[in-house]
């Protein structure tokens, strides 16, 4: 005799596309790109990266940067990341979640970076991005300032910005500064 229970749970199976496995969630475009960009990674060995939520969770991860020359050689700067599902044709989302006196860098961790607004291309990876944030601890802007106060230190004094960071780096405390 056919067993119709079972025969319906196979067709109800098939047309669910499971087959009595446990469906795998599809990865999207981003999620794949990201995997790839992860995967190729070169970072520098003053270079970081970590998943707070887990390696299962790809579109948010932190990249540790620890300079070893410049004005900010010693310190430690922490970057969130947030991947947009259409990653890469839309730039992901950084922020700086550690306070830093930084003309490129503002009190809320925003990052002026190009390649983060309007330079963006889909042909960029996280690669470019942690090399840009590389660069601005090497090399600072102050002619594209968040903070357009430390910019004018920079411009201006550049013996005291090299002393604001060194004290900002000291206490953690970039807003004991009221005047430079």
């Amino acid at each position: 005799m056919i067993n119709l229970f079972s025969l319906k749970q196979k067709q109800k199976e098939a047309a669910d596309g499971t087959g009595g496995r446990v469906p795998v969630k599809k990865q999207s475009a981003g999620e794949l790109r990201v995997q790839k960009d992860i995967s190729e990674l070169n970072l520098s060995k003053t270079t970081f990266i970590s998943f707070p939520n887990g390696k299962d969770d790809l579109l948010n991860f932190e990249i540790t940067i620890r300079p070893d020359e410049g004005y900010y050689m010693g310190g430690t700067f922490v970057f969130s990341f947030k991947i947009s599902p259409i990653y890469p044709h839309e730039a992901p989302k950084v922020k700086c979640k550690t306070k830093v006196y930084h003309p490129n860098i503002d009190l809320e961790g925003n990052v002026c970076l190009n390649i983060l607004r309007e330079d963006w291309k889909p042909v960029l990876s996280i690669n470019s991005i942690i090399y840009g944030l590389q660069y601005l601890f090497l090399d600072p802007n102050p002619d594209d300032p968040l903070n357009q106060e430390a910019a004018d230190v920079l411009k201006d004094h550049p013996k005291q910005f090299e002393s604001n960071v060194k004290r900002s780096m000291a206490v953690k405390n970039i807003r004991k500064f009221a005047t430079y």
